[in-house]
């Protein structure tokens, strides 16, 4: 361990930053005080002068990166401004892999991530649209303001898990879904989905219908 005269001066901007450079490593979870202290050159007490505890390390970590977004220019139409800002989120889910996680296991929300909240429901209240309507679009976006893309099966794809006998019987079994894998296949040979494409299109049909909605003059209790 260098002694404290080679050390950069521990504040509580380089603790968070280191924890974001080792989460973007190896994971969150290889993020605790103890790693955290050996990677800074500290013993594990000098961590606690700037953060409370794992808990609200993470919290810090959340906010370090989210307050980095950038800033969407004023003055844009709401869809342009709204579509922004989430692609400025979903380009930082791409490069901390931890994030997404993160945030959806903090226990409540960091200041910066209600921060991004709020801008993206003052896109749609500058552009006068009814705080009714406001709230059932932000609903409707749900975690895509983020960036995610909710998903009706995680983890392994069942042609993974099956063998070619049992991978047929499921096909004859569920030939509807059999049928959308594999022209899914073929048209993206490389992974069967194109993440980004699909997550636009979800997007933009929100959007579109949002839009709509607020011509019409939508109310939630007509």
């Amino acid at each position: 361990m260098p002694s404290s005269s080679d050390r950069p001066r521990l504040t509580r901007d380089r603790v968070v930053a280191e924890a974001i450079s080792l989460a973007d490593e190896q994971g969150l979870d290889a993020v605790s005080m103890r790693s955290l202290a050996a990677r800074l050159g500290v013993v594990p007490m000098a961590l606690y002068k700037h953060v409370p505890d794992k808990e609200g390390l993470v919290a810090a970590m959340i906010d370090a990166v989210v307050a980095g977004f950038p800033t969407v220019p004023p003055a844009q139409p709401w869809r342009d401004a709204l579509r922004t800002r989430i692609r400025h989120a979903r380009h930082a889910l791409g490069r901390h892999g931890w994030l997404q996680g993160a945030i959806e296991a903090a226990p409540h929300p960091t200041p910066a991530v209600l921060a991004h909240l709020d801008a993206a429901t003052g896109d749609l209240l500058a552009a006068r649209f009814s705080v009714d309507l406001t709230h059932y679009a932000m609903h409707a976006l749900g975690s895509r303001v983020w960036g995610f893309s909710p998903e009706a099966f995680t983890g392994r794809a069942p042609a993974e898990a099956l063998d070619e006998q049992s991978a047929r019987a499921a096909a004859e079994r569920f030939p509807h879904i059999a049928a959308v894998a594999a022209d899914a296949a073929t048209r993206h040979p490389a992974g069967g989905c194109e993440p980004d494409g699909e997550f636009d299109f979800t997007l933009d049909l929100i959007l579109d219908a949002v839009a709509r909605l607020h011509a019409d003059g939508w109310t939630s209790h007509p």
